[in-house]
Formats: C-alpha cells, structure tokens, sequence
C-alpha cells in the first residue's frame, strides 16, 4: 500500500534543515488536497445519496479507527453547531469506542466482532447513511462495520486513500483518494488525513446545501448560542431581509434565536405565518422566497405573507 511505503526522497527528511523539511511538508499537504479534483464525481454521487436517503429522520453515521475515525468524528461533531443538525441523527462507530477519541486503544482496530456488535446496536435503516473511512482501505473494524450496514440496507459510502481495497469494495458509493506514500512513511494523520477531512467536509457540507440549511453562503440554520453567534445571526437577518440591524435584532429575539423565523418576521410576517410557511417550504429559505415571490405575482393585492410595497420586499427575489 502507497501510504505504508517508505518515499526514498525523503529518506533523510529527519536530517534535512527544518525549513527544507517544513516546506516539503507543506507541498505534500498541498499535493493531499489537489487529489480530491480526481474523485469530485463520486464524492458528488455520494453526497446525492445520502441527501435523498435521509429524509427527515435518517442519520449520518461515521465508522473508523485511529486518526481516520477522529478526523471523520470532528466532522460529525460539527453539524449540530453549524447547521443545527439534530444530535440525534448523528453517530460515531469508532474501534475502541468513545475513549478512542481521545486516546489511542491499541489492538481496537481488528475486533470485527465489536465493529459488527456497534452496527447492530445503531438499528440501522435505509434511511441512515454510513460513511467509513480507513486510509488504507483495510482496516479489519471499519471493513466489517460497513460489510454489516450495508447488510441492513443502508446506505454506504467508503473514503479510502488506497485503490484496489476492500474497504471501497464493500461500499456502494466508494471514493479513493489516492494521496500516494507519505513524507513519514505510514503516518497517515498528514497527507491521508488532510485528504478525508476535506472529502468529509465536502460531503457533509453538499448535504446540507441540499437540505436547505443554508441560503445565499450563509448557514441560516445556526443557532446563536453564545454573543458572537448572535451578532453573526442578527447580520444574516439583516442583509437576507434587507433590514437595519436593529430591526434583525428584534426579529430574532421574536423569533426564540431562529435566523429563517427572524427573516420573515422582519419582511413583515407574523409568527404563525412564518412557521407555517417554513413548514410548507421544507425549512428551505429560497424554495420559500420562491413561492412567496410567485403568490405576490399572483395575488398582489390579497397575500398578506409577501409585503411587496415595504423596502425589505426585494429580499423575497430568490
């Protein structure tokens, strides 16, 4: 496997001047993130999948061990925060479980029968997706945990950084990385790593685009849990509204924190109004601005939701 081969020019990396060997490094990072460009189509692919398997109830689950499983647990943990991803629609199976997140558990990666006893106990469906990721694409627990989810029918998508694995085998939708040998010869948490915590970010992130979660950059789903979220969620409500920030913070405070409430509060909405809308809408921000802006075509002069005489109306364009 390339990323457990010994690259002969750097050999002597070790006795290199620190700033040759900084910038050698810095190069192979480069070199990581450029290989993604080859599998843009099937990280697509899968991000597609898993968007349209998920449905309302469907959860993300990250399978892996060692640093492959603590790079795809930083991106599982970064939903709720970001995109106000239900905790309960996201879980971590990690060889040696949750102490492995911190701490290496030697030996964890080869128990098959605990990769197959976490699978069971998530009661998977086909409406959960299961990303497993393993720079070498062998790893005997990530394997096996991926061979048992796709047994109860839900979706699969393998990320590895060697062709030809089993790992990518066993995947519906897999997705190699080929990040070639390492500057330390099997220290995957550099080039591979870099690489699987772009390819999560891409995935995840794709998916949340598709779900409505954000709207025109911004993640509008966001809750504004400490001093700075709120200024950044009092922002979104005032350029997506086209309000003052004054107004985007009144509208948020009616709104109990959510930014796409606050907008249309602020586009002069009532609260009940605006949660049925966003119901009706999916909680998709420009599907809602789009119905909106065609009820107003439509019915001008009788929808009370689309105030086309006030300033802010021209936010309602999607």
């Amino acid at each position: 496997m390339a990323t457990e081969d010994v690259d002969l020019r750097f050999a002597d990396l070790d006795a290199w001047p620190l700033t040759s060997a900084m910038e050698a490094m810095w190069e192979g990072q480069l070199a990581a993130v450029a290989a993604i460009g080859h599998a843009l189509p099937s990280i697509t692919a899968a991000t597609e999948a898993a968007q349209a398997a998920l449905g309302d109830h469907g959860r993300l689950v990250y399978v892996g061990a060692g640093t492959s499983g603590r790079v795809a647990v930083q991106d599982g943990a970064e939903l709720t925060p970001t995109f106000a991803w239900p905790k309960e629609r996201v879980r971590f199976i990690v060889a040696g479980g949750y102490s492995a997140f911190v701490t290496s558990i030697e030996g964890a990666e080869d128990d098959i029968d605990d990769a197959v006893a976490q699978i069971n106990a998530a009661r998977l469906t086909p409406h959960d997706v299961v990303i497993a990721v393993a720079a070498s694409g062998t790893t005997p627990f990530t394997v096996a945990a991926l061979q048992q989810a796709g047994s109860c029918g839900a979706v699969t998508v393998g990320v590895a950084n060697n062709p030809g694995t089993v790992l990518l085998a066993s995947a519906k939708f897999p997705i190699l990385i080929e990040t070639g040998r390492e500057l330390i010869a099997g220290s995957t948490r550099m080039k591979a790593g870099t690489a699987q915590k772009v390819v999560l970010n891409l995935i995840s992130s794709g998916i949340m685009l598709r779900l409505g979660r954000v709207y025109r950059g911004m993640m509008v789903n966001m809750q504004p849990t400490n001093a700075k979220l709120k200024r950044r969620a009092e922002a979104m409500v005032a350029q997506i509204a086209d309000c003052d920030p004054s107004h985007a913070a009144r509208a948020l405070e009616q709104a109990e924190g959510d930014v796409k409430t606050a907008v249309l509060l602020a586009l002069g909405v009532t609260r009940t109004e605006a949660e049925t809308i966003l119901k009706d809408g999916d909680g998709n921000l420009r599907r809602v601005f789009a119905e909106l802006a065609r009820d107003r075509d439509s019915h001008s002069d009788s929808h009370p939701k689309a105030p086309a005489a006030r300033k802010q109306g021209g936010a309602v364009e999607s």
